[in-house]
C-alpha cells in the first residue's frame, strides 16, 4: 500500500511539473518569465521655442547691432548672398524696413545645424514691445509681432536720504516717476528743498512683459510729507485728461508748467542789469536761463499757437508761442526745432518743441526762456498764474471715492513697512546675539 502511495505521489508531481513548464513556454517554445516592464524611453527635454520657432535643428546666436553693421554684414557669414538680401529688403519695406535697423538694438539669428550654417530666421527687436521675424527660408516672409504688455499697479514707499531722485530710484521707482512728481508738485512744493526725514509714497501703473517692468506709467496717487506736512496728489480725469488734486480737492496744476526743461539748473535769472558774457557789457537780461545738455528736449509750458519759429543772430534758433490774449512765451538758442514746429502750428502743454543748443549769442548749451504777460516781459519765476480747473460738481463723488481709496492704500503701505522694519530689526538682533 505504501509503495502505491509513493508511486501516486510521484505521478502527481510529474504532472504538476509538466503543467508548470507549459505555462512558462509560449507557442514558439521560448520561455516567458512574467516580469514588471520598465520604460527605457529617454526623457529628453523638448527643443526650446524662440519667438514661436522650434529650434530642434537650429543653432541660436544672439547679439546687438554694432555701429556700421547692416543686414548684409550680419547674414554674410551664414550663406545668404546679396541677391537674397535685396529680395528680403524689398519684401520688408511694407512691414519693417531693414534700413530702420539701429545700433545697440538686440537681434537673434537662427541658422542650420549642418555644415552649411545657412541662416533660416533673423529676428530684430526695434523696441521692448515689438520684434520682427525675417523668415529666410524658400519663401521669404516678414512678420511684425507685438509682445503682450500687462499693465499692473505698483506701490513704493520710502524716506528721503540724499536727493528725492536717488531715494525714489533706491525704492524701486524710475526717473519717469520723478519727472511726473516734479510736474505735479512744482507749483506747491520745491522738490529741490526736500530734506532727509521727509517721506514719500507712490501708487502708479507699470507696463510689464512676462513680469518684467519695461516702463513706469502714470501716477495714480502720490504723497509727500515735507517738514511734517502731508500733501496728497489724487489723479482724476474729468473728460479732458488726467489732472491732480490735493486731499482738499484743490488743483495742483496751474495754467502753465513751471519749467520748460526737465531737471535742469537755473544758470541766470531775469534781471535789468547783467554782464553779457559775449557782448562784454552790462545790459538787461529779460529771461531765465536753464543750463542743460545739448539735445535735451524743450517743452512748451502751455497750450497755444506757434507765432514764430525762426533764427536770428542773437537768439539763434527760437520759437515763440501765444497761449491766449494774456500770455506768450519764447524759447531761445535751440540746436534744432522738433518735427512739425512751424508758424501756425498748434501745440499742447508739455509737447516737445525743440532741443537745447548754443545757437546765437551763447557761450554754451542752455535755454533762455522768456515770458510775456499783457505784452510786457516779466520774470517767469515770479509771475502769478491762474489755477487750473477745480473738481467739478458732477465729479465730486468720483473724486471722494478715489481719494478715500488712495489714502486707505497708503495707510496700509505704512503698516506693511512697519512690519518689514520690525522683522529686519529682529533678524539683525538675532544675528548679533549668535556671534
Amino acid at each position: 500500500m505504501t509503495r502505491r502511495l509513493i508511486l501516486f505521489a510521484a505521478v502527481v508531481s510529474l504532472l504538476l511539473f509538466a503543467a508548470a513548464q507549459a505555462f512558462l513556454f509560449d507557442f514558439s517554445g521560448v520561455v516567458s518569465i512574467p516580469k514588471t516592464e520598465v520604460s527605457v524611453a529617454q526623457n529628453e527635454p523638448p527643443a526650446p521655442v524662440i519667438y514661436g520657432i522650434v529650434t530642434d535643428s537650429l543653432e541660436v546666436r544672439k547679439g546687438v547691432v554694432e555701429p556700421g553693421e547692416t543686414i548684409s554684414t550680419l547674414l554674410g557669414d551664414y550663406n545668404i548672398g546679396l541677391s537674397r538680401v535685396h529680395a528680403l529688403s524689398e519684401k520688408a519695406k511694407d512691414v519693417y524696413d531693414l534700413r530702420r535697423m539701429r545700433a545697440k538694438r538686440p537681434y537673434t539669428l537662427l541658422y542650420a545645424r549642418d555644415a552649411s550654417r545657412t541662416a533660416r530666421y533673423f529676428i530684430y527687436e526695434p523696441n521692448a514691445t515689438e520684434y520682427v521675424i525675417y523668415d529666410l527660408r524658400d519663401s521669404l516672409c516678414v512678420t511684425l509681432c507685438q509682445r503682450r504688455v500687462d499693465v499692473v499697479e505698483r506701490e513704493i514707499i520710502g524716506q528721503i536720504r540724499g536727493s528725492l531722485y536717488k531715494s525714489i530710484l533706491n525704492a524701486g521707482g524710475s526717473a519717469r516717476l520723478v519727472d511726473q512728481l516734479a510736474d505735479i508738485y512744482a507749483w506747491r512744493l520745491d522738490l529741490n528743498r526736500v530734506q532727509p526725514g521727509d517721506s514719500f509714497k507712490l501708487i502708479f501703473e507699470s507696463r510689464q512683459i512676462d513680469g518684467k517692468t519695461i516702463a513706469d506709467g502714470q501716477l495714480k496717487g502720490a504723497y509727500i510729507q515735507h517738514s511734517g506736512e502731508p500733501l496728497y496728489a489724487i489723479a482724476l480725469d474729468q473728460g479732458k485728461g488726467v489732472t491732480y488734486f490735493d486731499q482738499d480737492g484743490k488743483s495742483f496744476k496751474k495754467a502753465f508748467l513751471k519749467e520748460p526743461v526737465e531737471f535742469s539748473r537755473i544758470s541766470s535769472r531775469y534781471t535789468q542789469r547783467r554782464f553779457h558774457p559775449v557782448q562784454r557789457r552790462f545790459k538787461p537780461h529779460l529771461g531765465t536761463d536753464y543750463a542743460a545738455r545739448r539735445g535735451t528736449p524743450i517743452r512748451t509750458v502751455g497750450d497755444g499757437v506757434v507765432v514764430e519759429a525762426s533764427r536770428s543772430r542773437g537768439n539763434g534758433n527760437y520759437v515763440k508761442i501765444r497761449h491766449d490774449k494774456t500770455y506768450t512765451t519764447q524759447y531761445l538758442h535751440m540746436s534744432k526745432f522738433a518735427k512739425g514746429i512751424r508758424r501756425g502750428a498748434r501745440v499742447s502743454m508739455g509737447q516737445t518743441i525743440g532741443y537745447v543748443g548754443s545757437t546765437g549769442l551763447s557761450t554754451g548749451p542752455h535755454l533762455c526762456y522768456r515770458f510775456w504777460k499783457n505784452g510786457q516781459q516779466v520774470d517767469a519765476l515770479k509771475v502769478k498764474l491762474p489755477l487750473a480747473e477745480p473738481v467739478r460738481e458732477e465729479y465730486q463723488d468720483v473724486f471722494l471715492a478715489k481719494k478715500d481709496s488712495i489714502i486707505e492704500r497708503m495707510e496700509a503701505m505704512d503698516a506693511r513697512q512697519t512690519r518689514a522694519d520690525l522683522l529686519a530689526a529682529h533678524e539683525a538682533k538675532s544675528g548679533q546675539s549668535s556671534i
